[in-house]
């Protein structure tokens, strides 16, 4: 019977969303294989730690960016993924507001760069699958979850949340249903303020209400679009 040689490694799938665009954080591989090419920052899990703890440090590590909570998001494992031998990967994944970070290559990464997903450089290893189902996990989670509202302002016109369903969606929505269904999850509490916003009348402004949110999260509420 042949000894069993396979390696755990982590990949980190980041998104930030700002001004109704979508972008996922990648770095250029500084070494082989794949070396000059762009990747979804990740590496080796160490024999002492934890996935969680292994998958923020390789991101911290790779692009200067902390996050204390990624959801897990799939393992790959088919055989020819990595010709370095056979390597599992545990793919992790979540969403930030870029200008909250400042970013900065280190260790196994060359450079690291925000990309719009839907201009995109050729991918290393078999990321170009990994964050297509990234992508695919984050379309479905917001159609039953309401997430996504730390990526506003702390207080925001209600168009902007629309805009930010409609961008992480990728279609359109319908804006009265929405509203509807939002207005009555009660996790908006509306404020005595407006703002201006081209020629338009002034909007109302909201703010979330975490405690709300938190509690409807926990009682598994059923939220589609």
């Amino acid at each position: 019977m042949s000894k069993q040689s396979i390696k755990l490694s982590v990949d980190a799938v980041v998104f930030g969303y700002e001004e109704g665009e979508i972008s996922v954080l990648l770095i250029k591989r500084k070494y082989d294989p794949f070396k000059g090419k762009w990747a979804i920052p990740g590496g080796f899990v160490k024999d002492y730690e934890s996935l969680e703890n292994a998958v923020e440090r390789e991101l911290h590590e790779e692009t200067g960016v902390k996050i204390s909570y990624l959801e897990q998001l799939y393992t790959f494992g088919k055989p020819s993924r990595d010709p370095r031998g056979r390597v599992v990967s545990v793919a992790y994944f979540g969403l930030v507001r870029p200008n909250t970070f400042k970013i900065s290559a280190s260790t196994d990464a060359e450079e690291v760069a925000w990309f719009n997903i839907k201009d995109l450089p050729q991918l290393a290893f078999d990321h170009k699958a990994i964050l297509k189902i990234a992508i695919e996990r984050l379309q479905g989670k917001i159609t039953y979850e309401p997430i996504g509202f730390e990526l506003l302002d702390k207080k925001f016109p209600f168009s902007d949340l629309e805009k930010l369903y409609t961008t992480l969606l990728g279609r359109d929505i319908d804006r009265r249903n929405f509203r509807k269904k939002i207005i009555g999850l009660n996790v908006l509490d509306e404020l005595d303020e407006k703002v201006s916003k081209g020629s338009g009348r002034p909007a109302i402004l909201f703010q979330f209400n975490q405690k709300r949110y938190f509690q409807l999260k926990k009682e598994g509420i059923i939220f589609e679009i």
